[in-house]
């Protein structure tokens, strides 16, 4: 909302908080909400959600109501609106268990054609709902584009061990090689699916940074990761030697981001080369939009132990 209220566009923000970039305050589970709101209107960007972070304070059937039954009143909504296009933000969480190879294996090269496997109740309602997308596409012709993003969030990690083992900024600079993208690339993701959407009907794209990383190095990966970072972005380690950062010794899996910039012809700027050249001229390794947007929480309240807390 914040980047297309500057421009041409004329944007109507819905949430379930106002904020300077909301219009309607409500909920996509309210159907006839979800009517009023979408009155002659030509797109709808999709990105209402209940998160990973909310499975150990949501029950499973307040993820169905939002992410599954939510999605279907916009769908049948924007289809009675006659919308040109819907644009939804998934999440590579829907690759589920296939995103950790078995112990021994090369770390895994994430396509969008790779089965999803879903572990947990907030993968399995985003799954849901892209088939949802794919359905209205086929039934009704209305172009439905799936954009799953990776890691975008400024929070601090829900891993304790990762916490305390290294510093936050690190951490997101090691994500960026393999499972992290930055906001403003996003938007400009999804910016990019509205233009292409009505001539693509319906498609799947990962969007997260582009690793510098290819095939031949899935096993070295898994087993000495510093190793080919170093091979292939020699600059990283003096950059990391001067903060007191260290890089982590293994990568499970890798996103692949191929689709998204041959199709769309998105071109993120924010991967892990931009960001250690950034840190060495002691710059902010994160876009103007990230800093502005900053943290908003996934929850009205604080909890001790972490950011959230997480499913036992």
């Amino acid at each position: 909302m914040r980047t297309l209220q500057n421009t041409a566009r004329e944007a109507v923000g819905i949430d379930v908080q106002p904020s300077p970039f909301t219009h309607h305050v409500g909920s996509i589970v309210d159907r006839s909400f979800v009517a009023q709101c979408l009155r002659s209107i030509d797109v709808v960007l999709h990105t209402a959600t209940l998160h990973k972070p909310h499975i150990a304070t949501h029950s499973r059937h307040d993820f169905i109501d939002t992410n599954i039954t939510g999605t279907l009143n916009l769908l049948e909504e924007a289809a009675a609106a006659g919308a040109k296009t819907f644009v939804y933000t998934s999440t590579t969480s829907a690759f589920g268990r296939a995103l950790v190879p078995p112990a021994g294996a090369p770390a895994a090269w994430i396509t969008e054609d790779v089965p999803c496997v879903p572990k947990n109740i907030y993968g399995a309602t985003k799954l849901a709902a892209e088939h949802l997308c794919e359905m209205f596409q086929y039934r009704t012709g209305m172009p439905c584009l799936v954009l799953r993003t990776s890691r975008f969030f400024p929070e601090r990690d829900d891993n304790p061990t990762a916490r305390t083992a290294y510093d936050d900024d690190n951490l997101k600079v090691n994500e960026l090689l393999y499972r992290r993208a930055d906001i403003d690339d996003v938007v400009t993701a999804h910016l990019l699916a509205i233009e292409k959407a009505p001539a693509m009907g319906f498609d799947r794209f990962i969007i997260s940074a582009t690793s510098p990383f290819n095939r031949d190095d899935l096993r070295e990966l898994r087993n000495d990761t510093p190793a080919v970072v170093k091979r292939c972005v020699p600059r990283f380690e003096h950059e990391y030697v001067r903060r007191g950062w260290r890089m982590t010794p293994s990568i499970d899996r890798v996103y692949v981001n191929e689709r998204a910039r041959t199709r769309l012809g998105w071109q993120p700027r924010y991967d892990f080369h931009y960001a250690i050249e950034l840190l060495s001229r002691s710059q902010d390794y994160r876009s103007s939009l990230a800093r502005e947007v900053g943290s908003k929480g996934y929850h009205a309240q604080s909890f001790a132990d972490g950011p959230y807390p997480t499913e036992s």
